[in-house]
């Protein structure tokens, strides 16, 4: 009985052996390189849309009675364009080297423009390897404002409700402009005045525009 026993149980072991067959070393697999980052220039509206959102949450934190932002289509085309031009002459400056600034392209746009202007400028620099992230890059890009006074009064005046937001890059540089503006654009002189801040422009006295050339007719 035993000897049964024991040519059974072996030929289980055996069977068992041939099915499981002989192990394999494992293949490596292929190495796959990550996809390369987004062309940054497809990045720039996303990058420009999250700065928009930023920049008006941080006025409300600030000062709750700040007045909302609300894009303003004359002031997008000028922040664009401002963008625009330091990025292709590498510059970062409020004047562009033809003199140029955001307050001449405002008042060529529209001449009977009257209120206040600000602009906040900046750039940053990217790994080309790694790309642009534009959450990341909206979120240095206030931080640096908000660590700056003078461009945290500028950007927190509460007077301010339209805003234009511009970003463009070259090489390795984003550049991003914001311009805010007040509402009041009527009687316009054709001038913009420059102040250290909005609220030195507000405490000034306003300059009475000019009697018209003609009266009216009787």
């Amino acid at each position: 009985m035993r000897k049964a026993f024991a040519l059974i149980l072996a030929a289980l072991l055996l069977t068992g052996c041939a099915a499981t067959g002989p192990v394999k070393a494992p293949v490596a697999a292929a190495y796959v390189p990550p996809p390369p980052p987004p062309d940054p220039k497809t990045q720039m509206a996303e990058l420009e849309t999250r700065l928009g959102v930023l920049v008006d949450e941080a006025r409300r934190k600030i000062d709750p009675k700040a007045k909302p932002l609300r894009l303003d289509p004359e002031l997008v085309t000028i922040a664009r364009a401002r963008a625009r031009d330091m990025a292709e002459k590498n510059y970062l400056a409020h004047a562009a080297p033809n003199g140029d600034t955001s307050a001449s392209l405002l008042m060529e746009a529209d001449a009977q423009y009257q209120g206040l202007l600000g602009e906040n400028l900046a750039a940053q620099h990217y790994v080309k390897q790694t790309g642009v992230d534009p959450k990341a890059f909206a979120q240095r890009f206030l931080d640096t404002w908000l660590n700056s006074p003078p461009h945290r009064d500028n950007l927190a005046f509460a007077g301010y409700d339209r805003t234009g937001v511009g970003a463009a890059v070259n090489g390795d540089t984003v550049y991003v402009a914001v311009l805010f503006s007040t509402t009041d654009k009527a009687g316009g002189s054709g001038k913009v005045a420059t102040f250290d801040s909005p609220r030195q422009a507000q405490e000034t006295p306003a300059v009475p525009a000019p009697a018209p050339l003609r009266g009216a007719a009787p």
